[in-house]
């Protein structure tokens, strides 16, 4: 029997949140208490965003739920559809992680004037930035040996970056409250990490 939306089981202020990211509230909150459960909600980020490319504008929602034992992730995106008739379509994945497999939190700060900064990381944006070895990106670059008549072939160099989502929260376009939200969410699962 399908729930209605008002028998949802997520804290109203994260049901709040994803009907104020405004990209298909009723689906991404059946999806996101389906994932989560009974298990009681710890804190949570909903970040809205979109893209453009040449004829389209694409929405996407992802939010983060913590819980005391695990993270859950849950992603929403426009497609064009494959089937003959239909033109749009939406995908809607989660992912449940047990805490004790993240292996960081990064948080980057945009602090603007910092010769002024006065605490409290009142910044202007932050990236944060979560891994647990999901996904794992390899940067290349040809290698040189530093003699720039040299020709030979020497490989190449590169690095392994392990960042399974990284969320760019802006002040200016979400607002002082989603920042805020943003630092008190990567305090609380940094907290929990270790344990």
């Amino acid at each position: 029997m399908a729930r209605s939306r008002s028998a949802s089981t997520l804290p109203e202020d994260l049901r709040r949140d994803i009907e104020k990211a405004g990209y298909l509230p009723t689906v991404v909150d059946d999806v996101v208490a389906t994932a989560l459960g009974a298990e009681p909600v710890v804190a949570h980020v909903v970040h809205q965003e979109m893209t453009f490319d040449a004829e389209t504008v694409r929405r996407h929602v992802t939010v983060l739920v913590l819980t005391e034992h695990r993270l859950v992730i849950g992603h929403a995106d426009d497609h064009e559809s494959s089937e003959p008739g239909q033109q749009h379509v939406a995908t809607v994945t989660t992912e449940v992680v047990p805490l004790r497999v993240v292996r960081g939190v990064m948080l980057t700060h945009v602090i603007p004037a910092p010769e002024g900064y006065a605490g409290g990381l009142s910044g202007r944006a932050v990236t944060l930035t979560l891994g647990w070895g999901s996904v794992s990106r390899l940067d290349l670059v040809p290698a040189s040996c530093g003699d720039p008549q040299c020709e030979g072939d020497h490989g190449y160099e590169g690095t392994v970056a392990g960042d399974d989502i990284s969320l760019r929260i802006a002040a200016d376009s979400e607002g002082e409250e989603a920042l805020a939200g943003a630092l008190r969410f990567a305090e609380k699962l940094s907290a929990r990490l270790g344990r």
